[in-house]
């Protein structure tokens, strides 16, 4: 049965023909001068070239009273050049129907360049010059900081958000894992240009990043483009802050009270770095608990069986710290309790007696068999290459994947429940009518 599963769910993909590709890619690596690490897959069943470049710079870079700075800066790099304005930016990129974006993550920040190949070159000069020449005037950083705030303060209105944002600050404290991406009003009022500058000069380098080209373009000709518009690309010397995130210790309960109807949960605690090699084992557990939708434990009995929640589900969020493990849920106030209780006993059945052959193998059918979802289009796989680049998995990583999750063993999902899945030290919050549901009181 299991065997079937996984024929389904490749078949399902390859018979996509225009975006199915092999596990085994001829993915090419290079360390420049400067120090720059380049990975390149040439690929030219669309004409279309897809950019990503990874650089370490995120939130553990940042002072804490300067929160959002990474994400600050990041979000300025389109907003206008030495040769370019804001305006000018957007035109050019849109008049030849490519797409610059950046994005900050815990770990670290992207730029990404989507072109068509006859249009290469100008996207790549584009892109270095929005990399390389930024310029951060007074105007664009001040109408960026009124935008950002603005937006914090909408989702205040989120209890969602709200939730997410207690738990990391319980969870993590002091340690940047534990702040908003964003950062916070006064935060974001401590940011001046000459902090954006520095940031900038002190990580935006070549032996800081990962450059990740897939698509229609040949070696010689990634490496013209990139003699061309990188070559004055300097390094620098890196300097890193050290942070070290703690258990909790006992039930770190927090509630918040706001007049809703449905109470949003989160249960959880630290989870594992992303280099951890029990990250696979962890995978095939989580599934059986609440990662694998109607399939999963909490589901089935929260939902099913009880009809509580809509959704329940439980994600590991590896980092290169350690991340997160959570429960997640909403449910009506007066359910909040026994749904707490209830995903408590589900984590201690788990820890207890393990799981059961077919839910394994169920597990394990699912997570080979849709891993090349993750990369099922050239964008996926830009971004994915740099994730393994990044993390340090290797390049044969697709290759050696259902491998790693292949070789989990039962006694390896009872071991991996009973070391992370945590019933006695946690934290737990709850967003929602406090006198409906009995918490905190």
């Amino acid at each position: 049965m299991r065997l079937l599963k996984v024929f389904f769910f490749f078949f399902l993909f390859m018979t996509l023909s225009e975006r199915a590709f092999p596990l085994s890619l001829d993915i090419k690596k290079d360390v420049l001068k400067n120090g720059l690490s380049v990975i390149h897959l040439e690929r030219k069943n669309l004409p279309l070239v897809m950019v990503t470049l990874l650089v370490k710079a995120s939130p553990l870079d940042e002072p804490e009273r300067l929160a959002g700075l990474s994400s600050l800066t990041a979000s300025l790099l389109t907003e206008g050049t030495k040769k370019r304005t804001s305006k000018q930016i957007s035109e050019e990129i849109e008049f030849i129907g490519a797409s610059i974006g950046q994005s900050v993550d815990y770990d670290f920040t992207t730029l990404t360049l989507s072109v068509l190949k006859k249009d290469l070159d100008k996207g790549f000069e584009i892109f270095s010059d929005v990399l390389l020449e930024p310029v951060f005037s007074e105007p664009e950083i001040a109408r960026k900081k009124d935008l950002i705030k603005g937006n914090l303060r909408k989702a205040e209105d989120d209890p969602r958000f709200i939730a997410d944002r207690e738990f990391r600050k319980s969870l993590y404290g002091g340690h940047p894992y534990g702040r908003l991406i964003e950062g916070y009003p006064e935060t974001i009022d401590n940011i001046k240009r000459d902090d954006i500058v520095r940031f900038y000069s002190d990580y935006f380098v070549p032996n800081n990043s990962i450059l990740v080209v897939v698509g229609d373009i040949s070696g010689e000709e990634l490496n013209s483009l990139i003699k061309k518009y990188l070559s004055s690309w300097k390094p620098k010397d890196i300097k890193r802050s050290s942070f070290e995130a703690k258990k909790p210790s006992g039930k770190n309960v927090v509630v918040v009270d706001k007049p809703i109807t449905q109470a949003n949960i989160i249960f959880g605690g630290l989870g594992i770095r992303r280099s951890d090699p029990d990250y696979y084992a962890i995978s095939v557990m989580n599934y059986i608990l609440g990662g694998g939708g109607f399939s999963s434990r909490l589901m089935q009995k929260i939902r099913d069986e009880m009809g509580l929640a809509y959704d329940v589900h439980s994600f590991f969020s590896p980092s290169k710290e350690p991340g997160i493990f959570q429960v997640q849920m909403q449910t009506k106030n007066e359910s909040a309790n026994i749904s707490i209780e209830t995903i408590l006993g589900e984590i201690k059945r788990l820890k207890d007696s393990g799981a059961t052959p077919s839910e394994i193998e169920d597990a394990k059918a699912f997570l080979v068999g849709s891993f090349p979802g993750r990369f099922d289009t050239m964008r996926k796989i830009a971004d994915f290459l740099a994730l393994i680049e990044f993390y340090g998995l290797g390049l044969d990583y697709m290759e050696k994947y259902p491998r790693y999750i292949e070789s989990v063993t039962p006694e390896d999902i009872k071991r991996v429940a009973q070391r992370y899945l945590d019933t006695e030290n946690y934290v737990l919050v709850v967003v929602g009518d406090k006198k409906k549901t009995g918490i905190g009181k």
